[in-house]
């Protein structure tokens, strides 16, 4: 009947029994391995932990006997494997271990392989050497691969997050602008509504014109024929009846006096009501139209930034939103650039700054990188206007401080490219803070940054519309 290998088992190196030691306890162990145990503690049993006496443990014959017949049951059932082992170490052509390894051709070749005209000259090192620096070298290519497997999970994981972050965005941008549409939809159809009435008010009010002008010319029509067939039976009569009527009949004839016959104005002014209708209604929609000349883009965002009221309004949270890491986002600071680059040209924008005490407004370069830590000044690609502490700071190399008789609500970032001049003004009285003068080389971005929870926001402007008369 066979033991099991566990109870062969000494308790401290945990592999067969090695001159097997018998303790009072009962407990066994190699003597090696318990004259470890004793030399580095307690003379006690490393299992139970009983004390034992000073004298030498005798040895557990029957014990060691037991293990000496299962190493050799397993060296005899491990031959056939070392065998094998053998005879593949063998060179194929040559029969000859191979001892060696051919470091041009990276193979396993044996001494006559080495002098052959197939490797000759070749460099070659012994098996084992080339065993350790093959192993190192896959061990390198593991870690590689390893990482490249992390590289590529993160990856899945981050499309993954991506592809739900764009359904959101998909339904967002929908709802929004069914949204804007039902609104433009409502405009048009109240403007509709009262231009058909007016259309139907006017006609009503010429309808009813005319037809008190039917009822007038009908009544002097009657009075006419009446008149007429009373003067043909005068005629009728004889002479004296005549002369004796004649005068009334001709005061009858002098007092019919015809009503105008004037018929302007009775129609309905159906030009009032179409001429140009189109760019009539299109230019009372303007009343419901905001024009905001700067958008941020969402995609750039901070995770702690809040983006509101269609992307013209910002402020910090300290829940960072779920948004994908991916490259146009800044990551490491609370920043955010609007969508739409500045290349040349004239532009001007006002935010509200409200009651928010830590921002910074100006524009950036478009190759300002967005994982890292810059600080926002010109030679970086920043030119900006910061207010934090209650201080203003023109943020040049060093800072520029600023003395302001007030804090405005209100600042008016504008932006010359060609002439190279970014300027802050307080719109309030046109009165500039600070003036930014650079050759620029790249596009702009208008540029936001704030850490408070109260927002920042673009104010939209009116929009004008000029006739061109050529």
């Amino acid at each position: 009947m066979s033991i099991p290998e566990e109870d062969l088992t000494c308790p401290v190196c945990c592999d067969i029994f090695g001159d097997p030691v018998l303790l009072p306890c009962s407990h066994s162990f190699c003597r090696a391995c318990l004259k470890r145990c004793w030399d580095s503690g307690l003379r006690e049993c490393p299992v139970c932990r009983k004390r034992a006496s000073k004298c030498s443990p005798p040895s557990n014959l029957a014990l060691r006997n037991v293990c000496e017949a299962h190493l050799q049951l397993r060296r005899r059932s491990s031959a056939p494997e070392d065998a094998a082992a053998a005879a593949a170490a063998a060179c194929d052509l040559h029969g000859e271990r191979m001892k060696l390894f051919c470091l041009a051709d990276r193979q396993p070749i044996c001494v006559v392989c080495q002098s052959s005209r197939l490797h000759k000259g070749h460099e070659c090192s012994p098996a084992e050497e080339a065993a350790l620096d093959c192993k190192e070298e896959l061990t390198r290519s593991l870690g590689s691969l390893q990482d490249k497997v992390d590289r590529l999970t993160r990856i899945e994981m981050s499309s993954a997050h991506m592809f739900e972050h764009i359904q959101r965005q998909t339904l967002e941008a929908q709802q929004f602008i069914k949204g804007q549409f039902l609104q433009l939809h409502q405009a048009l159809q109240r403007e509709e509504s009262a231009r058909l009435a007016a259309v139907q008010k006017e006609a009503e009010e010429k309808t009813a014109a005319m037809r008190e002008k039917i009822r007038e010319v009908s009544a002097e029509v009657l009075s006419l024929t009446e008149t007429i067939s009373i003067i043909q039976e005068q005629l009728e009569k004889d002479d004296m009846h005549l002369l004796q009527t004649f005068k009334a009949t001709q005061d009858r004839c002098k007092s019919l006096a015809l009503g105008s016959d004037n018929m302007s104005g009775l129609l309905v002014d159906v030009s009032k009501h179409v001429c140009n209708l189109k760019y009539a209604v299109w230019e009372k929609l303007l009343d419901h139209v905001d024009f905001t000349p700067v958008t941020l883009d969402p995609n750039t965002a901070h995770p702690c930034l809040v983006l509101c009221d269609r992307l013209t309004s910002l402020r910090y949270s300290k829940q960072p939103g779920r948004c994908p890491d991916n490259g146009e986002r800044f990551h490491m600071s609370a920043e955010v650039v609007a969508m739409t680059a500045l290349g040349s040209g004239s532009h001007r924008w006002a935010v509200e700054t409200g009651s928010n005490r830590d921002w910074l407004l100006g524009v950036a370069a478009l190759s300002v990188p967005r994982n890292a830590v810059v600080a926002a000044r010109p030679e970086n690609g920043y030119w900006t206007l910061c207010f934090r502490d209650g201080e203003f700071r023109a943020m040049t190399s060093p800072p520029t401080p600023l003395t302001l008789p007030r804090a405005p609500e209100r600042i008016e970032v504008q932006l010359d490219y060609n002439r190279g001049t970014v300027s802050f003004v307080d719109p309030l009285d046109n009165t500039v803070i600070y003036a930014f003068t650079h050759t620029f080389t790249e596009a702009l971005l208008p540029y936001f940054y704030t850490q408070s929870s109260h927002p920042l926001k673009i104010m939209p402007q009116k929009v004008l519309v000029t006739m061109l008369r050529q």
